[in-house]
């Protein structure tokens, strides 16, 4: 932990996970950061402030990697709020190292950032998992409260067809807090974008 910013890093089973920022255009109802400081490892997953991707890296660098089977960028935060310190820091991690690179997100990159950013992530990261979390966009909305609202939907299934052409490991996840009908319109959805859907 560096006392200055608030703990960046901590293990959640195989991986070594990357807490980059606590910024999320989402106020989901069910979202763990709501409930408990801490996670894993970690006792505070709320930043003092934003590392540079510099000291990330200085971060990173102390841990022995090895230990790891992958680099998970998923914390209080979206990770992709800080997209290009992310595609730095995996680029790093991609030369000197043989860990996998994971991003947990919410799939609205490219409306944080107003840009198609599925290619930016082709030969840096192995897997991505989006969140889905509901079957329409009013219910989507309803649930995770997105500042772009009921666009949100949408752009996530965009989003998760896009990056299959990027990424090799797509997978989508949703919350066991919604009804059962609701999770199985999921799986349908899901398999029509050809991805695995995952229950959390």
């Amino acid at each position: 932990m560096n006392s200055e910013v608030g703990e960046v890093f901590y293990e959640y089973g195989s991986g070594l996970y990357a807490n980059i920022t606590n910024r999320c255009p989402c106020r989901c109802e069910f979202c763990i950061r709501g409930m408990t400081d801490g996670l894993g490892t970690a006792d505070s997953l709320w930043l003092k402030r934003e590392p540079s991707a510099e000291e990330i890296l200085l971060m990173l660098k102390e841990w022995n990697l090895s230990r790891y089977e992958e680099l998970v960028f998923c914390g209080y935060g979206e990770p992709t709020e800080r997209l290009d310190d992310l595609l730095s820091i995996s680029r790093w991690v991609k030369e000197n190292t043989g860990l996998r690179i994971r991003i947990n997100t919410n799939g609205l990159a490219d409306l944080i950032h107003e840009e198609e950013t599925a290619p930016m992530l082709e030969g840096l990261v192995d897997v991505v998992s989006v969140s889905l979390n509901q079957c329409t966009a009013e219910k989507y909305d309803r649930l995770c409260h997105p500042r772009f609202g009921e666009k949100a939907f949408p752009a996530i299934l965009h989003y998760t067809r896009d990056v299959q052409q990027y990424v090799p490991d797509v997978i989508m996840s949703v919350v066991n807090v919604i009804p059962e009908e609701d999770i199985a319109s999921c799986r349908r959805i899901a398999a029509e974008l050809g991805v695995p859907l995952r229950v959390r």
